[in-house]
């Protein structure tokens, strides 16, 4: 099995996408998130933005190796609409993502499968609007030690091009690092079999 560091996201916010079907209109938005707090301040200035909606339905996923990721159909049919817009988030791949369509009604029901066809194309929509960009997954490491091994500490960093999140340096000396998942058993092992260094995962 090929081993994966790297994960896909999107940049930075979508436009606005507008879908219309048989009256209704669907805007669609896809926004970066870190975690599952965040969800719902968006969706609250969402309500603002489109006080006549009747529907703020959305589906997120967060995470790379524990995934998190909920689908709300906001009053719409079961499964409806947030199922579909999850399933593009599947489709294309992408996480740490929270995807919304807001309906505003058009006077003709479309039925369960006009629904899920229109939240579909909305969040297929949005998502082929979005600059899906691709990141490593990181992981940071704690490296603590007494001053008078800095040199030998820094000379690995240096060697491996290792950056730098923190530092503290007094008497005892603490710097967290970050490296690349693939890197991770290499650098933690180098550290580990140094005397007089510590090395620990930062969760």
């Amino acid at each position: 099995m090929e081993f994966k560091d790297t994960y896909k996201t999107i940049a930075f916010s979508s436009p606005e996408i507008l879908f219309k079907e048989k009256n209704s209109k669907f805007f669609g938005y896809a926004f970066p998130i870190q975690s599952e707090i965040e969800v719902k301040p968006i969706i609250d200035s969402l309500r603002k933005q489109h006080p006549h909606a009747c529907h703020y339905c959305y589906a997120y996923q967060i995470g790379t190796e524990t995934i998190i990721y909920r689908a709300n159909d906001d009053g719409e049919p079961s499964n409806s609409a947030g199922t579909p817009i999850y399933g593009q988030i599947q489709s294309f791949a992408v996480t740490n993502i929270l995807l919304v369509v807001v309906r505003i009604f058009g006077g003709i029901k479309l039925g369960v499968g006009g629904l899920i066809s229109a939240y579909k194309t909305s969040a297929q929509l949005t998502l082929e609007a979005s600059e899906i960009i691709e990141k490593t997954i990181d992981i940071h490491y704690l490296v603590s030690f007494d001053y008078k091994n800095i040199n030998k500490v820094m000379r690995v960093l240096k060697e491996k091009n290792i950056e730098i999140i923190n530092q503290k340096m007094e008497m005892s000396c603490e710097i967290e690092i970050v490296t690349r998942k693939k890197n991770t058993k290499m650098i933690f092992d180098i550290f580990n079999s140094m005397f007089e260094i510590e090395i620990k995962l930062l969760q």
